[in-house]
């Protein structure tokens, strides 16, 4: 089997890598000429830690990256509402890991470049996709304009929010809503921790909303909070000291800390209307969105290419029929509006639409997790429910002599 892949950021990548482990070919392409180094995610949840294992790289994104301890909400002033305390051992062998994407592209890449099933076509934009009957094909661009056709049995869509295999399939349609605000992500090195932050803080606010986390061993964080959404980014990037000094703790004016990054973007819940379509699929950003906050964007796209992988080699091992990758598109959306949408949206409205004052009575879910921290049945059941975002398409492989019903 030879697989086509639009995308090399870290779902594209660990598609390749996961598919290339069952003996098949894969061809990874990508407009740039090298991976994208744009402030993005950061942090991968249990669920997308088993995808990383399957892909062979969770040593190295844990040597690089770390695992860290407590997920707070809090006011303004820093004080706490809840904590789901943890330490780098609790979480066991899926604990959420910490790594900003860039540096993950980086190690997935690495393992990319060492595997002889995997080739990788930088400067390849695609621009179109076709199929019949018993192949699928990607027309792609050049740098020098010259066109040409990439041709395997599939094509899999892991080229981000602004996907042109979606497109092609699709045009501009692509369900959903935007959110009447805009996120500004920034890198920074300012010492969070020494006015008693945790590695992960939610700041509870109706304008100055923020999410501060810790996302390197060497003292760099991740702030993203929310802006106007009537401001252009020149204006953002002008507002953003103020923010700052009136938002962080200490009051900290452009001199007390380093500023690496603000990237302002736009947030969204969206997902196409078929994840599928013959021997097209779609999979991450390409086939749904969700905002930042809880990161279940990246975690679910990393679940999406874990069980595309687990149809694509079920095929390809005879173990399955291409039905089910009707299943694959099925259950992923169904994943979608049931876990992902639900979960982030309310994450987004309750420290954005929340009063702080109130949020332990009126907010179900830090009541839930104030609880938790003298109920260890009910914690038990909230790590378990992490797991809620994936399906196991390897129920759906026929019995077979030497079927060892591999699972993510």
């Amino acid at each position: 089997m030879h697989v086509i892949v639009a995308g090399t950021g870290p779902s594209g990548l660990a598609l390749a890598l996961i598919l290339a482990k069952r003996d098949i070919k894969v061809s990874l392409l990508d407009a740039a000429a090298k991976l994208d180094d744009r402030p993005r995610a950061a942090h991968y949840a249990p669920p997308a830690i088993r995808v990383l294992r399957e892909a062979g790289v969770l040593e190295d994104v844990r040597k690089a990256g770390f695992i860290p301890g407590n997920f707070t909400w809090r006011k303004l002033d820093g004080s706490l509402i809840a904590a789901i305390r943890d330490t780098p051992e609790s979480r066991g062998e899926d604990g959420l890991t910490v790594l900003p994407l860039d540096r993950l592209g980086k190690v997935l890449l690495s393992h990319a470049e060492k595997n002889s099933n995997i080739t990788i076509k930088w400067n390849h934009k695609v621009v179109d996709i076709g199929q019949d009957e018993t192949s699928a094909w990607a027309v792609v661009r050049l740098q020098d304009g010259t066109e040409l056709t990439v041709k395997g049995d599939y094509v899999c869509g892991c080229d981000g929010a602004n996907s042109q295999v979606r497109k092609s399939l699709f045009g501009e349609t692509f369900p959903g809503k935007t959110w009447d605000a805009q996120v500004i992500a920034t890198n920074v090195y300012y010492p969070l921790e020494k006015f008693g932050f945790d590695d992960i803080n939610n700041i509870i606010h109706p304008t100055d909303y923020y999410m501060a986390a810790k996302i390197t061993n060497e003292g760099l964080w991740r702030v993203s909070y929310g802006e106007d959404p009537s401001l252009t980014p020149e204006q953002v990037i002008a507002n953003q000291p103020a923010k700052y000094e009136r938002m962080l703790p200490g009051n900290p004016k452009p001199g007390d800390y380093k500023l690496l990054n603000v990237g302002p973007y736009r947030i969204h819940q969206r997902c196409a209307d078929k994840m599928r379509v013959g021997r097209i699929l779609l999979a991450a950003d390409a086939a749904h969105l969700c905002n930042p906050f809880g990161g279940m964007g990246l975690t679910g796209g990393l679940v999406d290419v874990g069980g595309l992988a687990q149809c694509l080699g079920g095929i390809n091992e005879g173990l399955a029929d291409d039905s089910i990758l009707e299943k694959y598109c099925t259950e992923r959306r169904r994943k979608w509006k049931e876990v992902i949408d639900v979960v982030s949206s309310s994450n987004f409205t309750r420290v954005s639409a929340t009063d702080p004052e109130r949020a332990q009575d009126d907010d179900e879910f830090i009541a839930m997790v104030v609880k938790m921290e003298t109920d260890e049945e009910l914690r038990k059941q909230w790590d378990d429910s992490l797991y809620d975002i994936v399906h196991d398409f390897t129920q759906y492989y026929r019995t077979a002599p030497g079927n060892n019903n591999p699972k993510l």
